[in-house]
């Protein structure tokens, strides 16, 4: 049998077999039968390249499994075409060089003319340029809650009516995707996906393959903030949707009535003030959301500028430390191990909930509105959701994470997903996709609706959430990207190590709370483990330890 027609009928198969399992599997389903189950998990930890090895074997494994994903469902909003089956696999089962030659030399000349000025952020003038478009693409997203009627805030629906009072001729499709994380990395190897995607964590060196560039990362960046994420010899190749602060979400009421009267600045206040909570209140100190994964796998961000004030750590000086997850010499309370250790201590000192297998995304924020949960970690995006789902908006507050280095208090702060226009569709869909996207970003005030920071670098306006962090003083650190020499050099450690710091590594951190609950392994051990697989693959990598 050709290739292809292999290619073809693994993806048919899998396709198949998603979609009727997914059916029968809406979401309870507690199945470790896990041929998807562990695929999911070693995704998470991989790059697009390793994606297209681990896709052959997914084929034989899925036609076995007892059941489907219980997170990998899609919905789509009324405007939307009927949503695509997931494309678990699809040609992503062939080589590179098979299946993409063709792919690869029209996403090479796209990218090219966008790069040479064609369809750029520059050459759009919003309200002027496209305004005879008469065109459909499709925008997908991991912002399932949007969808409904009933969001608390403003959802899909409301922005398209919003766009096309400006571009009627422009229609967008939304398809949204609970496992975001893991399924659009298959969805973008597999191609055809649609226009525009949040851009999934693929390797810089493959983003004019798959997406166009919005121009010159300089001068684009003198007009919106937060691009670095998504730069590549030069271009920029994601415009971020929001931009968020990593703190803590809280009840004010809580807090007030366990008798805490100032903020923590210090994990030892932290955890001394949620013992105040489980001692004066029936509230939940600390509310982890471990059952929803990628709320476990958050917790990585904080362990950047938040726990160390240093731009450069995240990509640069964690990748050439030595044990980055050891106690920090000068100060135990700052770095990685720091941010990991008061979430063991909390699970070990019963600070969190009765069973954390059993914790509930959706239903967590009426709850926090209610008063039955005291705080939980989250980024600064989560807080108009909490507000919206009760009647308790005004006791929803958001404070600096109780991180102190050298005296004073950092927040890191960077994008949430990007908006990356592909590298596959015609032209048409193209400049519909940058108009698209450059109106999200200037017009629609989608980053602070959502209680984010300001894309656009002449915004000046910031939510009123973020006044405790103000009055403590604190500032505000974005991650700066890699050297141009490593710019995948941090992809490929999270890829060797199989840890995904800031990646998706949600199993690593709930291992610290399943730990943590049964007693059977030390906090300073499960570090010691992660600092072994970082110094394996360091040394597999070759990389030079500098720190």
């Amino acid at each position: 049998m050709e290739l292809k027609a292999i290619i073809k009928l693994i993806t048919e198969l899998i396709k198949n077999k998603l979609t009727n399992e997914v059916n029968k599997c809406t979401g309870s389903c507690a199945c470790d039968s896990g041929a998807e189950i562990l695929i999911r998990r070693r995704l998470s930890a991989m790059n697009l390249k390793k994606v297209t090895a681990v896709t052959l074997a997914a084929a034989t494994a899925l036609s076995l499994a007892a059941c489907g994903s219980s997170s990998s469902g899609t919905s789509t909003a009324a405007s939307s075409a009927a949503a695509d089956t997931e494309a678990a696999s699809s040609e992503a089962a062939s080589s590179e060089a098979a299946s993409s030659e063709a792919a690869t030399s029209e996403a090479s000349e796209s990218s090219d003319a966008s790069a040479s000025g064609d369809i750029t952020w520059d050459s759009v003038t919003l309200g002027e340029t496209g305004t005879d478009l008469n065109v459909e693409i499709k925008l997908l997203t991991h912002r399932t809650d949007m969808m409904a009627d009933d969001y608390a805030g403003k959802n899909w629906n409301a922005y398209l009516e919003e766009f096309n009072k400006m571009y009627p001729g422009i229609t967008v499709n939304i398809e949204a995707i609970t496992d975001y994380a893991n399924d659009s990395l298959l969805r973008l190897q597999a191609g055809g996906w649609g226009d525009i995607m949040m851009i999934p964590a693929v390797d810089k060196a493959d983003l004019p393959t798959y997406f166009i560039s919005y121009g010159d990362s300089d001068t684009l960046g003198k007009e919106v903030n937060y691009i670095n994420n998504f730069v590549y010899q030069g271009q920029a190749y994601g415009i971020p949707s929001t931009a968020n602060a990593n703190g803590i979400v809280y009840n004010k009421k809580v807090f007030e009535e366990a008798g805490i009267t100032e903020l923590p600045k210090t994990p030892d206040e932290f955890i001394a003030d949620l013992q105040k909570i489980k001692d004066n209140t029936d509230a939940i100190p600390l509310y982890t959301n471990y059952a929803a994964g990628w709320t476990m796998g958050a917790w990585d961000a904080y362990i950047s500028g938040t726990a160390t004030g240093d731009p450069d750590y995240m990509n640069y000086k964690m990748i050439h430390t030595a044990n980055p997850f050891a106690k920090n010499a000068d100060d135990e309370n700052t770095y990685p191990y720091a941010v990991y250790k008061i979430l063991y201590d909390a699970v070990a000192n019963g600070l969190i909930e009765d069973d954390y297998t059993t914790t509930d995304w959706e239903g967590c924020k009426g709850m926090i509105n209610n008063g039955e949960i005291g705080c939980m970690v989250l980024g600064s995006w989560a807080v108009t959701q909490m507000q919206g789902a009760g009647p308790n908006a005004d006791d929803i507050g958001y404070m600096p994470f109780p991180i102190t280095v050298n005296g004073k208090q950092y927040a890191s702060a960077g994008p949430d997903y990007n908006f990356g226009i592909s590298a596959e569709v015609n032209d048409d869909e193209k400049l519909a996709s940058m108009i698209f996207v450059k109106w999200f970003t200037l017009d629609s005030g989608f980053s602070y609706n959502e209680g984010g920071l300001p894309i656009a670098a002449d915004d000046t306006n910031s939510p009123d959430l973020y006044q405790p962090f103000t009055d403590a003083g604190v500032e505000y650190v974005a991650d700066n990207p890699a050297p141009d020499d490593e710019a995948d050099l941090p992809n490929e450690m999270n890829s060797e190590s199989e840890l995904a710091v800031n990646a998706g590594g949600n199993e690593k951190v709930q291992s610290i709370v399943e730990h943590a609950f049964n007693g059977d392994e030390d906090f300073d051990s499960i570090m010691d483990e992660w600092n072994q697989k970082w110094s394996d693959a360091q040394d597999s990598l070759g990389v030079e330890i500098k720190y």
